[in-house]
């Protein structure tokens, strides 16, 4: 019993016809007639009744071809989706929650343009969570906001983002054009949830300073620290990115740090990772945003 008696099956039965059957599926009608008589042989049933020159399923045909027909399907599907897995299968993609916020929306609009039949599986955490994603191959290309720091995970840098200081439009420091983060330091602060590249990046540069600064707010929504802030209760360091709109709106006050924190984007994926076509075009796509990105900074 082979796949090929059921296609052969399901072709006679469709025609009921021994000869259109045989030109369907491009085979000698003598090689169709032997398939159905081993199909019959082997089940120890009559598939079809023979009337003059014509054929008829018998009821236990009837009932064979609703099997035949989903093997054959089945079989068909799997071949189809196998074969071009680049255009028709799932590419599953992790993001920091600003990459995630702001610029996946956008890369994944234009990646469909060039895929419009690839399935997109997209999450969004912290970086350290998508990180660990890639190292349990949930997820096949990562983007975050640090590099990482897994050994086994590869990365590669494709735009750069600004960190700034926001405060409430009526604090004492709002008419300043930039504070430093000593500053900063003076007052209640909001900040990232730990775990999240913001966060450690701060984090580093208080240590540095030796600051020690102990949030009054922490939190992974970058509205409700930005809230928080426009309600007076303190001050936060957070990415360009995230507060642009805010402080085009002036519910917050942006300022820029003299010691500027710049901070790497990178695209990551597993070391030992096939990368298939469509995920380097992904990879292309994302660089290519970046030096527009950069271009009109």
């Amino acid at each position: 019993m082979t796949l090929r008696h059921m296609k052969i099956f399901v072709a006679v039965f469709r025609h009921s016809n021994i000869t259109k059957a045989a030109a369907e599926l491009h085979i000698a009608q003598p090689s169709v007639s032997f398939a159905i008589k081993e199909l019959e042989d082997y089940y120890g049933v009559r598939l079809f009744e023979r009337i003059g020159r014509r054929i008829c399923p018998s009821e236990c045909g009837k009932e064979f071809f609703g099997y035949a027909l989903h093997i054959v399907s089945l079989f068909e599907d799997m071949e189809k989706k196998i074969k071009n897995w680049d255009t028709l299968g799932t590419l599953r993609i992790g993001t920091s929650i600003t990459i995630g916020t702001h610029i996946l929306p956008v890369l994944i609009r234009q990646y469909q343009t060039q895929y419009p039949d690839l399935k997109i599986e997209a999450v969004v955490s912290n970086s350290s969570d998508i990180e660990q994603k890639i190292l349990d191959n949930s997820i096949d290309i990562g983007l975050i906001e640090t590099a990482p720091e897994h050994l086994d995970v590869h990365s590669v840098s494709f735009m750069h983002d600004t960190m700034c200081a926001i405060v409430p439009c009526s604090h004492p420091l709002a008419k300043q054009a930039s504070v430093t983060l000593s500053q900063l330091a003076d007052y209640p602060f909001l900040m990232r949830e730990k775990g999240s590249a913001g966060r450690e990046l701060l984090d580093a540069c208080f240590a540095l300073q030796q600051l020690s600064v102990q949030p009054l707010l922490e939190s992974s929504s970058t509205q409700a620290i930005v809230k928080g802030v426009a309600e007076g209760l303190g001050v936060a360091v957070l990415p360009y990115l995230l507060v642009q709109r805010d402080v085009r709106e002036n519910i917050v006050t942006m300022l820029s740090l003299k010691n500027s924190l710049q901070r790497e984007l990178h695209i990551i994926y597993h070391k030992s990772k096939f990368l298939t076509p469509n995920m380097n075009a992904f990879i292309t796509l994302c660089k290519n945003y970046g030096i527009e990105m950069q271009k009109s900074d």
